[in-house]
């Protein structure tokens, strides 16, 4: 079995150049056919979107479609509660460096690793929020229609009781006020961010099975998603099912992201069209 659907993703590696939209909708029908796959690429999030990029013969989501700078790949197990990465975008202000310079000196936490992996001064800033509640430390995503900006708030009173110790580091240093400066994305640089990476989208889902110690996938649902809509973003982020993952140590900024939870992206689009 696993044989022939090696044979099956080699025989379609080899018709792959360019297609057209229809024939690559095409293709994901016939991949759907070909049942349940064998995972050997890994127990990683992403296995399910690198077999699913070997059976097209692509890499990292270059889609061989003509227009594919206007369409994204997104996949994930059907089974999972792990949020999908969306894009990477840094907050303003930029120009002072603001998770580097504010937010990961002045109110960063000592790093795990720090005099183990990393040097004993090592700290971490890792948090991902949203609009719906309060992290334990007291950060939130706040959607400000009025200003159109996206701003990420502190709020001391929200900090939960096992971070003490910190919260009286930060009182201490910055006292126990607002960001400052308060850390946004506006609109309008959200929107063309957005856009450029999401205007239209594949998104694939796998139903998930284990058998005798291993993994195997069915890719069974493919929705096509077409007109990115900025207000459903502002929508999804109020309903908190977007978040903001900040993900910074001294060392390394691993990057700003924005991430979404399970079966909302399609609510980012005018159009939703059933593959299979």
């Amino acid at each position: 079995m696993l044989k022939k659907q090696k044979q099956n993703k080699e025989n379609l590696n080899s018709k792959i150049r360019t297609w057209s939209k229809p024939k690559l909708i095409a293709e994901f029908k016939k991949i759907e056919a070909m049942g349940w796959i064998e995972n050997y690429r890994g127990k990683n999030d992403g296995a399910v979107g690198n077999i699913l990029e070997d059976l097209l013969g692509i890499k990292e989501n270059n889609l061989p479609i003509p227009n594919a700078a206007e369409w994204e790949l997104k996949s994930q197990r059907g089974n999972t509660s792990s949020l999908t990465t969306m894009f990477h975008t840094e907050p303003s202000p930029r120009a002072i460096g603001f998770i580097p310079q504010l937010l990961l000196p002045c109110y960063g936490w000592k790093h795990k690793e720090a005099g183990k992996k990393y040097p004993t001064t090592e700290m971490s800033f890792r948090q991902t929020i949203h609009a719906g509640a309060y992290s334990d430390r007291g950060f939130i995503v706040k959607i400000d229609r009025k200003e159109e900006k996206i701003k990420i708030s502190f709020n001391s009173k929200k900090v939960s009781a096992k971070h003490h110790a910190w919260l009286s580091k930060i009182k201490r240093n910055m006292g126990l006020k607002e960001l400052n400066p308060q850390p946004y994305w506006g609109f309008d640089d959200l929107s063309s961010k957005a856009r450029t990476k999401l205007l239209n989208c594949f998104y694939v889902q796998a139903e998930v099975k284990k058998e005798n110690g291993k993994e195997y996938f069915h890719y069974n649902k493919v929705l096509m998603l077409q007109d990115f809509s900025f207000e459903g973003f502002l929508k999804e982020l109020e309903r908190g099912n977007i978040l903001v993952d900040f993900d910074a140590r001294t060392g390394h900024n691993h990057g700003t992201k924005f991430r979404m939870r399970k079966n909302c992206l399609p609510n980012l689009y005018q159009k939703v069209t059933p593959i299979v």
